[in-house]
């Protein structure tokens, strides 16, 4: 039981990522809220993993996981941060986790050489709940005012599922989430020096960039590690599928953004469509296997 309750608590961090990244933005720019958050996460993850291994000592991964690493937490996090300044943040939190959905998809794709019919319809009524999403409220049409974050956002999904395939086909035997976010924080830093000058943040502005870095990007990947230790996957798995609706209840609640009904039903269709393509995809992963 107590390994599902590290999962609903890493969930919980997750949800907590629109609202605070929202927070942070208010005052610090892309670059000054990659720095502290990431300064953050660092030294919470190090001390963390210091104190479990008794050690410490830091190894970094060899060099092809290393850039995957760069490209799956620097990189994710960067584009989500710039995803969320140029869109509400209602509409970017859903279209950025649209990953669930194209994992099942690459996952396909990679196991199956080819995309079968059900992960095909999986990947359109994805497609079809992103409109929704990008449509709420304006009809059939994009506001181009609010375009370029729906775009990174959706970029956004692109990035985090493709590490997660890539990075769960090397199969690797350590937790490197610690080291990648170490690098994530050195080159953090050099984005915050690339672009001096920058004003002295308000206490306000810095207690949500630590909130940031502590919690959604720290904590949740203790608690996470903590509950696949022991936690059946399958129940896991779905548990997860509360990240997003929480989310967006939490963006609704502190940051009084309306939430159009469209949003929701675009929201229900992309969850819908990763529940029905992964059962798919194991039950076709199970018939190949056999």
């Amino acid at each position: 039981m107590k390994h599902y309750l590290y999962a609903i608590g890493a969930i919980l961090c997750w949800a907590s990522l629109p609202v605070a990244t929202g927070s942070g933005l208010d005052s610090l720019s892309t670059e000054e809220l990659m720095f502290y958050s990431f300064t953050s996460a660092a030294i919470f993850l190090y001390g963390a993993s210091s104190l479990k291994n008794k050690t410490f000592k830091i190894r970094f991964p060899e060099i092809k996981i290393t850039l995957l690493g760069i490209w799956g937490i620097f990189l994710y996090h960067y584009v989500y941060y710039l995803a969320m300044d140029r869109a509400s943040l209602t509409e970017g939190a859903v279209l950025a986790t649209t990953w669930s959905f194209w994992i099942v998809v690459f996952s396909s794709i990679l196991f199956f050489r080819k995309i079968n019919l059900p992960i095909l319809l999986t990947a359109l009524a994805g497609m079809g709940g992103i409109t929704l999403v990008m449509t709420a409220g304006k009809g059939l049409s994009f506001s181009s005012e609010y375009l370029p974050g729906y775009l990174l956002a959706l970029l956004c999904g692109l990035i985090w599922s493709s590490f997660t395939v890539t990075l769960g086909q090397m199969k690797q035997k350590k937790d490197n989430m610690t080291e990648f976010t170490i690098i994530a924080a050195f080159l953090s830093a050099a984005l915050f020096l690339f672009t001096l000058p920058h004003p002295m943040p308000s206490l306000k502005a810095l207690a949500s960039a630590v909130y940031l870095g502590a919690v959604p990007l720290g904590l949740s990947f203790v608690l996470w590690n903590r509950a696949l230790q022991g936690g059946n996957m399958v129940i896991i798995g779905y548990l997860s599928y509360m990240t997003t609706p929480l989310a967006v209840l939490l963006v609704a609640l502190v940051r009084s953004e309306r939430v159009h009904h469209q949003v929701v039903l675009g929201m229900t269709v992309i969850i819908a469509a990763s529940v029905l393509g992964n059962l798919s995809l194991k039950r076709r992963t199970l018939q190949k296997c056999n």
